[in-house]
């Protein structure tokens, strides 16, 4: 009987909304942090296909592969790529800031890093990525002062399509950055979505900043 009673009193209890028996309650995830990461999962195979390319045309011609990248300036390549990197690091900075609701740095002063909010973090990562950039557009003009062109040969054609699909990211990943910037002065309240928008777009950079990982290996370390 007592069984049966404290089973009655149980069932009786109201369970959350949304709940599963015994378990907490259900909770959904960002819509569109799970559209993001399915998009870039799209991408990754995009790069795939661009990795493939590059390593076929290599493997049928050797000889030209061994003339070409003699040519790559790799400290110069080095140096840019360690400004993405660091970029990353001051993104995600910019992040834990978002987290926290701290959108600006308010009314303390520029200089006082530790008060930065996800704005300051966000311009430091835009300029080090428009550094980046301008990094592969300097050295796009030497390569063309050595006849390596997008139709010259082979190795043009792949180097220019690898790192220029690339550079094509990283600009609408700037993009991106203005719009989130943007927001912080146009809107009082730091909402919860606006945060949801600066994680997603951490994602994106990030992923960007793996991707140029991998082919600043391929390219200018696999020689």
């Amino acid at each position: 009987m007592a069984l049966v009673a404290t089973a009655s009193v149980t069932s009786d209890v109201p369970r959350p909304t949304g709940s599963i028996p015994g378990h907490g309650p259900v909770s959904r995830p960002n819509m569109v942090s799970v559209g993001t990461i399915v998009w870039l999962a799209s991408e990754l195979m995009f790069f795939a296909g661009l990795f493939a390319m590059y390593f076929t045309i290599r493997s049928v011609e050797p000889d030209l592969w061994a003339e070409k990248t003699a040519i790559l300036n790799v400290p110069f390549a080095t140096i840019n790529t360690i400004i993405l990197v660091i970029s990353s690091v001051w993104c995600q900075l910019g992040v834990h800031a978002a987290e926290h609701g701290k959108p600006h740095r308010g009314n303390a002063s520029l200089l006082s890093v530790k008060e930065w909010g996800m704005r300051e973090w966000y311009v430091l990562t835009y300029l080090f990525g428009a550094i980046f950039v301008s990094g592969q557009v300097l050295e796009y003009s030497e390569l063309v002062h050595e006849n390596i062109t997008l139709s010259s040969e082979a190795y043009g054609s792949v180097f220019y399509l690898t790192t220029g699909f690339h550079a094509l990211h990283v600009t609408g990943g700037l993009l991106a950055f203005l719009l989130i910037i943007g927001r912080t002065f146009t809107t009082r309240h730091y909402s919860h979505a606006q945060a949801a928008g600066a994680v997603v777009t951490s994602y994106y950079w990030h992923f960007v900043d793996v991707v140029w990982i991998a082919l600043f290996a391929t390219i200018y370390l696999l020689k």
